[in-house]
């Protein structure tokens, strides 16, 4: 709340399930204890099959649901489950790594959990990012986008990630996609957003272009 009133960046707050919110009591509790704050309260599930931990009438309370795929089951020809976002990940085979990605993708955009925004489009893994340009083809990307269009579903411009990249967001913004920032830490940078703001203005994106939840928040 300091930053929000320091920067003027209304948040969400986000928690991922399990642990401590692995049930219905758990959501409300997490629900609850944002309650006293201007803030919109998210869900961020890590892999699909989670909303049977949680009634529809509980998730309803939330004001949006945020799933990426950065957790790929059987993603390297060893069979491990990799989490994208680590250092260390191991690709051994680029372009089957791509397939598999992929399809986990498509998986979580096109399930039939409750669903408002798609984050960290294209991210890579550290040690095949170099060749982002090369994987993430013109028909990759549109297949990405057609099954978000087709959901409904928000595109997160992520800080932490900087990603997507420009090109995506216009193909995105061209079959009238909306957009959210997301900061994706809880720590001293959360609301900084100077990738957000920078591809943004490069893309020409205005108010109308973005998800905002229903629920009227409070001022700060």
């Amino acid at each position: 709340m300091e930053i929000s009133k320091k920067t003027g960046v209304q948040f969400g707050i986000m928690v991922n399930p399990g642990g401590t919110v692995s049930d219905d009591a758990g959501l409300r509790r997490f629900i609850d204890s944002l309650d006293p704050y201007p803030v919109y309260r998210g869900l961020q599930p890590m892999s699909p099959g989670w909303s049977r931990n949680f009634s529809s009438e509980t998730i309803k309370l939330l004001d949006y649901v945020e799933m990426d795929p950065q957790t790929i089951p059987n993603g390297n020809g060893y069979g491990e489950t990799l989490r994208i976002w680590n250092f260390d990940t191991y690709v051994d085979d680029p372009q089957k790594f791509m397939e598999t990605y992929m399809a986990h993708t498509l998986e979580v955009i096109e399930n039939n959990e409750p669903l408002n925004i798609f984050g960290w489009p294209l991210f890579l893994p550290v040690c095949i990012a170099r060749d982002y340009y090369t994987l993430w083809t013109e028909e990759k990307m549109q297949k990405i986008i057609a099954a978000l269009k087709k959901r409904g579903l928000a595109v997160e411009i992520n800080d932490l990630a900087h990603t997507p990249h420009e090109r995506f967001i216009l193909m995105a913004k061209e079959q009238g996609l909306k957009f959210t920032f997301g900061s994706d830490t809880r720590d001293q940078k959360a609301g900084r957003l100077d990738y957000c703001k920078y591809v943004a203005k490069k893309c020409n994106l205005k108010k109308d272009d973005f998800f905002l939840p229903k629920r009227a928040l409070n001022k700060l």
